[in-house]
């Protein structure tokens, strides 16, 4: 029987490495790993995460992030952050890549709701995964970057809780970093023409639905509560706008939060997770995660 670590080398050649000039295949092995863990359930089946446990010596209550692929929320894979999930194990953080539904199967809110299932499963898990609570992280990239968006700024809004699993913890996060994002719903279905994935994720278009567009929107939610946050955006994005970063980063530091912003003069979408840029970002994220958790 195939063991996780060589499934988890398949999935991540095959569903990411494979369309990546020069992305190496590899998993410290002093990083343990779990694939299709069920961590809810949503539309009457089982959601699942890969998980990536630090080495032995991190033998304290350890901090945990929750990875959210991007993909139009339509597609995509968890494979997207094994890469970051596994390095950042090795300084002694648990990660969890996580599947959701997309929207194929349930429009919003039900990706939210997942997502947050997978938070509060974190903190239920706490002693089985020697997790400290209180320093719970998450990190996504384009649809993503929307979702850990959404964890970031709506932790006191009952009806984005969906019905998952573990309704008594709080899918509360004490860290940020969505990677172009979609902050703003309705205004980037308007500066995309009505972009498909958006209508198709809302049910509709922003005309037809102002009040969803509204609750999908992060920018809309962000407060005093809302954690430090880390956003990284190409200013030659012509999938997500940068100024869906500006503008969060913006609203961050206006309620006095940390709101680190790194713009990469003509970089385009996605440019954070390819080669020759990936090493220069994710130094500059793993000390922003390192700071807050």
């Amino acid at each position: 029987m195939i063991d996780d670590r060589t499934l988890m080398l398949e999935v991540m050649q095959n569903e990411w490495a494979s369309r990546r000039k020069g992305v190496r295949v590899d998993i410290p092995e002093n990083v343990e790993v779990k694939m299709n863990v069920v961590y809810g359930s949503g539309g009457g089946r089982d959601l699942t995460l890969d998980l990536f446990l630090p080495p032995a010596e991190f033998s304290d209550p350890r901090p945990a992030i929750l990875y959210i692929h991007g993909g139009g929320w339509q597609g995509g894979t968890p494979a997207q952050f094994y890469r970051q999930a596994a390095r950042l194990a090795l300084k002694g953080i648990v990660g969890a890549s996580c599947r959701y539904r997309f929207s194929s199967e349930a429009i919003f809110p039900a990706a939210v709701h997942d997502v947050k299932a997978a938070v509060r499963w974190l903190r239920a898990s706490a002693d089985e995964l020697n997790l400290a609570t209180d320093r719970i992280g998450a990190m996504g990239g384009s649809s993503g970057g929307h979702l850990v968006a959404m964890l970031a700024t709506t932790a006191r809004m009952p009806e984005l809780e969906g019905e998952g699993g573990n309704a008594g913890e709080s899918s509360a996060i004490s860290m940020a970093a969505p990677l172009n994002p979609v902050t703003d719903m309705t205004v980037f279905a308007e500066e995309t023409n009505l972009h498909p994935a958006a209508v198709r994720f809302m049910g509709g278009k922003p005309d037809e639905l102002p009040e969803e567009y509204r609750l999908a929107s992060p920018l809309r939610h962000v407060d005093a509560d809302t954690p430090p946050c880390m956003l990284v955006h190409g200013t030659g994005d012509t999938t997500v706008p940068h100024n869906q970063s500006v503008d969060f980063a913006e609203a961050v530091r206006a309620q006095g939060q940390r709101a680190e912003l790194v713009l990469v003069e003509g970089a385009a979408h996605g440019f954070f997770n390819q080669d020759p840029d990936f090493e220069a970002i994710y130094e500059q994220i793993e000390r922003f995660v390192l700071e807050e958790l």
